[in-house]
């Protein structure tokens, strides 16, 4: 553990107000058990809060048994927020020169629904902030991230894309909406639809895949409905 809290020390000496601990990681070992790479985070959290004063947050991947659990325990051991979720960089394989390379590939507003599920599952259940990360592009991502109960929305992909001013063209939609709408405050839209505040909690879980395909099957029969109306088949 001595990386990780010397590390810790320096970045709060430098004038650091928070710490975020990247836990990264890819275990390939087979031998590994699930209970032993838990145990390890756990570890490295208590090191890390013992080692400072200001406020320690993990980021996540989302490659758990039990999100949910490790969650608690990582609340437990003194994390001031998590972050969710993640990304870990796969690698693609180069056909001309037969090698195993690096592939980055920026995010796409379709991975905001793992960190949406996990916040709304985990808002009101632990103590620390929870942060989203991964899929935030729009206006419209912060503000359901916001809904389920997200207290920081994190971006990165869509300002390499769009460059810095896109954060103002986000801010504003969020205003926009929040007025219309008529929210007076990011507060009173926080967490209001995150599963404990859900009248479907359900709709959290996979017990909703059933209706979810049923969902998709009947766009394909309207489709198959108005091709026919269409083309006189």
């Amino acid at each position: 553990m001595g990386g990780w809290t010397d590390y810790a020390k320096q970045v709060e000496q430098a004038g650091a107000d928070a710490i975020e601990c990247n836990i990264y990681a890819i275990p390939s070992n087979p031998d590994v058990v699930a209970a032993e790479i838990e145990r390890d985070y756990i570890e490295i959290v208590k090191a890390v809060k013992s080692a400072v004063k200001i406020p320690v947050a993990v980021k996540l991947s989302p490659f758990f048994t039990n999100m949910a659990n490790v969650a608690k325990r990582l609340d437990e051991a003194g994390a001031n927020a998590l972050v969710l979720f993640n990304r870990f960089y796969q690698p693609d394989i180069d056909l001309d020169e037969l090698e195993v390379q690096p592939n980055v590939l920026l995010s796409t507003p379709q991975a905001l629904r793992l960190p949406l599920t996990w916040i709304g599952i985990l808002y009101g259940r632990i103590r620390a902030n929870l942060a989203a990360t991964s899929g935030v592009h729009g206006p419209e991502d912060v503000i359901k991230l916001l809904m389920v109960g997200a207290d920081v929305t994190m971006l990165c992909s869509t300002l390499l894309r769009n460059g810095i001013n896109h954060l103002q063209f986000i801010e504003e939609g969020v205003v926009r909406w929040m007025e219309r709408h008529e929210y007076d405050s990011v507060q009173q839209m926080k967490g209001s639809m995150s599963q404990l505040r859900c009248p479907d909690p359900s709709a959290f879980e996979r017990a909703q895949y059933m209706k979810a395909v049923k969902g998709v099957q009947h766009v394909m029969v309207t489709n198959r409905e108005a091709w026919r109306i269409l083309t006189g088949d």
